[in-house]
C-alpha cells in the first residue's frame, strides 16, 4: 500500500518512520525545505525508549511527484488542511484513501469539500511526538489509534489500514463510532495542549501542580457540557482519561507547545477555540475555554509582528 504523508514534523515524521521501518512504500510531504533537506541528507532519526535509530525515509516538496497512492494520510496543523488537500489531489485515482489523523474538530468539512465523501476516513491516535529538529523525533507517547468510516460501517479497506498500522507497533482499531472518539480527543486536547504552551512544561507536569490541575478540569468540564448539548456520546469519566493521557505521556510536549517554542501559528481555533464557538451557537457560557483561547490567540500576534 502506497502511503503518501501530508506533513513532515513530529507525528507525520514519527509515522512516517514507523510505517516505513516495518517496510511500507512511505512517502513524506513537506513544504519545509530544512526538513526536506536534512531527511533527504540522512533520514529520520528516531528517538524510541532510550534507544536511536537512523531510518532512510522518502521525501519530497512537491507531492506530484509521487505518482499515485493508494493511502493519503493528513498529518498538517488544521490551519493548513485545506492547502494539503489540494495538494494531495495529484495523488488521487479511483480507490484513494483519505484519512486525517489531525487534532480538534472540522477536519472532515474542509477535507470533503475537495474529496468525495466516501473516500474519507477520519481517525484519532494518542500516540505524543516531540519534533527536537528537522528529521529528528521523540516518540514520547503511547495510546490506542482508532480510525472510522464517516457514515460508522465498518468496511475492509478500514480495516486493512489498521492492520498495515498494527504491523508497524502502532495499536490501531476500527470504530463505529468515531465522531465520538473525535470529541474525546478534543476534550485531551483541550486539557492538555493550551496549558502546556502557555506555562512551558510537559505534558505530565500539569499533574504536578493544583493550579494547573484545576485548570484541566474546568476546561474539560466545559467542553463536556458542549459535547453533551451536541448529543455526542461521552464513555467513562473524560477527566480521568485526560489526566491519565498527560500521566502516559509525561515527557511529552504538546504540539501546541512546540508551537511556542517555535514561535509559530497555533491550532487554538480548533480546539479550546472549537469550544467557544460550539458553546456560543448553543448558549452555553465556557469562560476557561474564551480565557486561555484569547490568551494563546495574543500571544500569536507577538509571535506573528516578531
Amino acid at each position: 500500500m502506497r502511503t503518501v504523508i501530508m506533513g513532515a514534523g513530529a507525528m507525520g515524521g514519527l509515522f512516517g518512520a514507523l510505517l516505513t521501518r516495518s517496510g511500507e512504500d512511505v512517502w513524506l510531504v513537506t513544504k519545509r525545505k530544512e526538513h526536506f533537506e536534512k531527511i533527504s541528507e540522512s533520514g529520520i532519526t528516531l528517538e524510541e525508549k532510550g534507544i536511536s535509530y537512523q531510518i532512510d525515509v522518502k521525501i519530497t516538496l512537491d507531492a506530484g511527484s509521487i505518482g499515485k497512492a493508494d493511502l493519503v494520510l493528513y498529518f498538517v496543523k488544521t490551519y493548513q488542511t485545506e492547502k494539503a488537500v489540494s495538494d494531495s489531489l495529484t495523488l488521487e485515482k479511483d480507490d484513494t484513501v483519505f484519512l486525517s489523523l489531525q487534532n480538534g474538530i472540522g477536519n472532515d468539512d474542509v477535507i470533503c469539500n475537495k474529496i468525495d465523501r466516501k473516500k474519507v476516513l477520519l481517525g484519532i491516535t494518542n500516540h505524543g511526538a516531540t519534533l527536537l529538529g528537522p528529521g529528528h523525533v521523540r516518540h514520547a507517547g503511547w495510546g490506542e489509534t482508532y480510525i472510522g468510516e464517516l457514515d460508522g460501517r465498518i468496511t475492509e479497506r478500514a480495516n486493512q489500514v489498521a492492520r498495515m498500522f498494527k504491523k508497524a507497533g502502532i495499536e490501531t482499531a476500527v470504530s463505529d463510532r468515531i465522531y465520538d472518539l473525535i470529541w474525546e480527543k478534543l476534550f485531551i486536547n483541550v486539557g492538555i495542549n493550551a496549558l502546556t504552551a502557555l506555562t512551558g512544561f510537559k505534558n505530565g507536569e500539569l499533574l504536578d501542580h493544583p493550579e494547573t490541575v484545576e485548570m484541566m478540569e474546568s476546561l474539560v468540564s466545559e467542553a463536556i457540557e458542549v459535547a453533551k448539548a451536541k448529543g455526542i456520546k461521552i464513555h467513562g469519566d473524560p477527566i480521568e482519561k485526560v489526566k491519565k493521557v498527560a500521566e502516559a505521556t509525561r515527557e511529552n510536549r504538546s504540539s501546541m507547545g512546540q508551537d511556542f517554542d517555535y514561535h509559530r501559528q497555533t491550532e487554538i481555533d480548533s480546539i479550546n477555540g472549537a469550544i467557544v464557538k460550539e458553546a456560543k451557537a448553543l448558549g452555553i457560557d465556557v469562560p476557561y475555554n474564551r480565557a486561555i483561547t484569547n490568551l494563546v490567540k495574543v500571544i500569536e500576534k507577538r509571535f506573528i509582528k516578531a
